[in-house]
């Protein structure tokens, strides 16, 4: 009897535990990290250059975390980007560091630097290879509430324009919608660059306000229905791949988790990559098949100039500050060793 009794007492407190151990935990759900982010491209663009990536994230996020993503100057105007992100008014960008007006010194460099590059192959090369990823991460480590997180290319530029283009005096008094930089080079061989809302650049167009863009490679010309406004489109371009950055506000990074964090890197990553498949099939396609702009070609011999000017004007940055002389020399670096390389990375 007392082993009996011993047992049941035993039996019962195990039940007890068993019951306790097997009860199911109560599970408080939390509310999903919401980030709004706005991308320099308008919506037909964002289709291509951003929104595909922005899918996968929330769909891999699964509930976690979801970003609202909104096109060029939906939220606040382009210009007012970086201080955007920075007050925390929108959580990230995706923009070039010029026209968004990041307060760095190096992002005179960002978007269509004149003939830093060739191909669009060169900019992840510079980024990740030669160190200005680096550089960038240390510019924007100075600038506060604001993390620089990934730089990647996108097409060339060249010009769409209503009038034909076949040498440098064609150039002459063009008023051409551009970027900062893009149109501070532009300006030397006798451009007026114009800034206007993205989105009243086809009126502008239409109605003689503009002579054309100097803003994109011809994927974007068609894509975004600038080939139905011109009627001109010239193969030299003054840069072989734009640069462009994602930025997002430093105390919202820090509150993302850590796998969160890595899930939006590797769909930046993939949001690169698509770029340089879209944007290498569109360059040749839009050229041979696109049937709306006549192409034209300033000659080698006369183009020769701009790589010459394009030189003047890097060493002239290159004496804004020390990291800018630093990009410089790397970008000339980078430029003998592909020389020397030969075909295909560079052809005389």
């Amino acid at each position: 009897m007392t082993q009996r009794r011993d047992f049941l007492k035993h039996a019962g407190t195990a039940a007890i535990g068993a019951a306790t151990l097997s009860a199911p935990a109560i599970v408080r759900a939390q509310a999903p990290i919401k980030w709004r982010l706005q991308t320099y491209a308008g919506p037909a663009l964002a289709e291509h250059v951003i929104k595909p990536s922005i899918d996968a994230f929330n769909k891999a996020a699964n509930g976690a975390m979801e970003i609202e993503l909104y096109t060029a100057d939906q939220l606040v105007p382009q210009g007012e980007l970086f201080r955007a992100v920075q007050k925390g008014t929108i959580d990230a960008a995706q923009s070039d560091d010029d026209s968004m007006a990041a307060p760095i010194d190096t992002a005179i460099f960002a978007a269509y630097f004149p003939l830093a590059s060739r191909y669009s192959l060169d900019v992840p090369a510079l980024w990740n290879w030669y160190g200005l990823d680096k550089i960038w991460k240390e510019a924007y480590d100075e600038v506060p509430n604001v993390t620089w997180l990934s730089t990647g290319a996108w097409d060339p530029c060249n010009l769409a324009t209503t009038k034909p283009i076949n040498s440098l005096a064609d150039l002459k008094g063009l008023r051409l919608y551009t970027f900062p930089t893009g149109g501070r080079f532009l300006q030397r061989l006798g451009v007026v660059p114009v800034t206007l809302p993205y989105e009243d650049v086809q009126v502008a167009i239409q109605t003689g306000e503009l002579d054309g863009v100097a803003w994109s490679g011809i994927t974007e010309v068609y894509t975004v229905g600038w080939a139905d406004v011109t009627k001109y489109y010239l193969t030299n371009n003054i840069s072989g791949a734009w640069a462009g950055s994602y930025i997002a506000n430093t105390e919202k990074w820090n509150a993302v988790p850590e796998h969160l964090q890595t899930l939006f890197k590797l769909c930046m990553d993939s949001s690169h990559y698509y770029r340089q498949h879209w944007y290498w099939w569109g360059e040749a396609h839009y050229r041979t098949q696109g049937g709306k702009l006549k192409l034209t070609t300033i000659p080698e011999a006369e183009w020769k100039a701009v790589e010459t000017e394009a030189h003047v004007f890097w060493d002239e940055i290159a004496k804004k500050s020390p990291r800018s002389a630093k990009v410089v020399e790397i970008l000339k670096d980078y430029a003998k060793i592909m020389e020397q390389a030969g075909p295909p990375y560079r052809f005389s």
